[in-house]
């Protein structure tokens, strides 16, 4: 069996809030495999159990660049060690040019990139020169490029930790305002039902057949009550079932806003810095006693 340290214990705890005797046992039942013991939790005690799975884990932020016709548009997330580099107007200024150069230059991945050519130096080249000047590692993540059917639009929250970036055809710039804004605020996995991942709709399937077998349910019954979960957690995740931030009812959706402005969104991109990056926390009270340990040994 795999040892349950610690560190694994507190680290399940932060993602999940669950309370700590529950993360160790879920954790050993995994075998300390850290996904399937979030599993287990969010069977036991429910969705609460993976509230905190989107919290920021690693630094950086979000840069995006729209052309002047809002026909081009491009969103890039560039991570570095801490919140202060975040703030630091070199930093700021790649970021903001790296957009420019997606949009620009279409890049096929991060590599190529990295070797385009930024006020006569790679863009590689650049970095390292940055992190030499700053003393601090940063790396460009991901991007996404949008070439629009309508008019792009942006919004960036919380100082450039959550980007949105929407394809609006039809309607006006307050919608898509409006829209994206709702997109940074409820975090949509995709447009409809046809972009949620497969696996992500298994785990949901998995989940709730086994809670409903914990709640006593008969097996006949367990797969019906699966697809129930299923299509209720599809409306939680799509953005056109969404219901819509600012519905003055309470009850209108994305999709009904936009058929009554005539409107359609073509696609959309939400990145959320660090989303899915494990950060790395140092335990100084368990590394001092390590190294009092080891000096004593000696």
């Amino acid at each position: 069996m795999a040892e349950i340290t610690a560190s694994m214990v507190k680290e399940l705890r932060e993602k999940t809030d669950a309370p700590m005797m529950e993360c160790k046992k879920a954790l050993s039942e995994a075998a300390g495999d850290m996904a399937k013991a979030e599993e287990i939790l969010r069977v036991k005690l429910g969705n609460k159990a993976s509230k905190a799975a989107a919290r920021v884990t690693a630094e950086g932020i979000v840069g995006v660049y729209i052309s002047g016709d809002a026909k081009l548009g491009a969103i890039v997330e560039v991570n570095c060690e801490t919140d202060f580099v975040a703030k630091n107007d070199d930093f700021l200024g790649l970021a903001k040019s790296l957009a420019e150069l997606v949009a620009t230059k279409n890049p096929a991945d991060v590599d190529a990139l990295s070797a385009l050519d930024l006020g006569g130096q790679s863009v590689e080249e650049v970095r390292k020169a940055l992190v030499g000047k700053i003393g601090e590692n940063m790396s460009i993540r991901r991007f996404s490029r949008i070439d629009a059917k309508g008019a792009v639009a942006s919004y960036i929250h919380g100082g450039s930790k959550i980007g949105v970036l929407i394809d609006l055809v039809g309607g006006d710039e307050a919608l898509a305002k409006d829209i994206a804004m709702h997109i940074a605020a409820s975090k949509p996995k995709s447009l409809d039902a046809s972009g949620v991942p497969a696996e992500l709709l298994d785990v949901e399937r998995r989940i709730a057949i086994e809670k409903a077998r914990e709640a006593g349910k008969p097996e006949a019954m367990l797969e019906k009550i699966a697809e129930g979960t299923v299509q209720k957690f599809l409306k939680d995740v799509t953005l056109l079932d969404q219901v819509f931030v600012k519905a003055e009812d309470g009850k209108q959706t994305i999709a009904q806003l936009l058929k009554a402005k005539g409107a359609s969104v073509a696609s959309f991109t939400l990145y959320i810095v660090g989303e899915g990056i494990e950060k790395k926390v140092t335990d100084f009270a368990a590394e001092v006693a390590a190294q009092a340990a080891a000096a004593a040994q000696k």
